[in-house]
């Protein structure tokens, strides 16, 4: 668990990044990821493999309202502020702010995508109470990123589906927690990690039986489930 990739060779992982990531990584997130790699909890920011994944599909929705919740640095709010339209909207919740103020604000600023984002220091599901609570807001949203608190995946799950358009993309992070969802003996999981492996199971079980979407599972970072609203 202590690197983004679940390849089994660390020595292809490293090619991917190297042959298609790196190159196509713009100069500020490649900035932003270098200053997160110093920065406590690097781990909990994005892969940038995965990172390549949702600029992919942002641009194939041609997302232009988005919402991300679990913040962090930045690396995933920088590349979806790139990848949607100047008038584009990305609404960002976080607990702390503090990770986002060191690191990714002044980078955000540097790339001009500052005004794109409505940052929200707040538990997530308040706030997607508030935004239903205005019922213009259902079904308007292009896109959502969750990397977050595991054990409330699933009642993100359930708003973020009403505030999604249909044909609109929701992307969950590390639903393979480091690999560990696989592990049939729970001792061999390091203890910190074992409630958010018990979640993770959970939600990719609930998540598969999930009509009202369709989904795949990519083992691209800690593994990135993406789900398309049908209806």
């Amino acid at each position: 668990m202590e690197n983004k990739g679940l390849l089994q060779s660390k020595e292809l992982y490293q090619y991917i990044l190297n042959t298609s990531v790196y190159p196509r990584e713009s100069e500020f997130l490649k900035e932003l990821r270098d200053a997160t790699a110093n920065y406590p909890g690097a781990l909990m920011g994005t892969a940038p493999d995965a990172g390549q994944l949702m600029t992919l599909l942002l641009g194939l929705v041609n997302a232009k309202k988005t919402v991300e919740i679990g913040v962090f640095t930045g690396y995933s709010l920088l590349l979806t502020a790139l990848a949607i339209p100047e008038d584009g909207k990305v609404t960002a919740i976080d607990v702390s702010r503090k990770a986002y103020d060191d690191i990714g604000l002044p980078i955000m600023q540097k790339a001009g995508v500052e005004h794109k984002i409505d940052f929200v220091e707040s538990p997530a599901l308040p706030v997607l109470d508030k935004l239903l609570e205005n019922t213009e807001n259902e079904g308007t949203f292009d896109f959502a990123y969750v990397d977050a608190d595991k054990v409330n995946y699933w009642n993100y799950h359930e708003k973020l589906l009403k505030l999604l358009r249909v044909g609109g993309v929701v992307v969950y992070d590390n639903t393979l927690w480091g690999g560990s969802v696989a592990m049939s003996d729970e001792s061999l999981v390091p203890e910190p990690y074992r409630a958010s492996r018990r979640h993770s199971i959970e939600f990719n079980k609930l998540i598969a039986a999930d009509s009202r979407i369709r989904m795949s599972q990519v083992p691209v970072g800690d593994g990135s489930t993406v789900c398309v609203r049908l209806h």
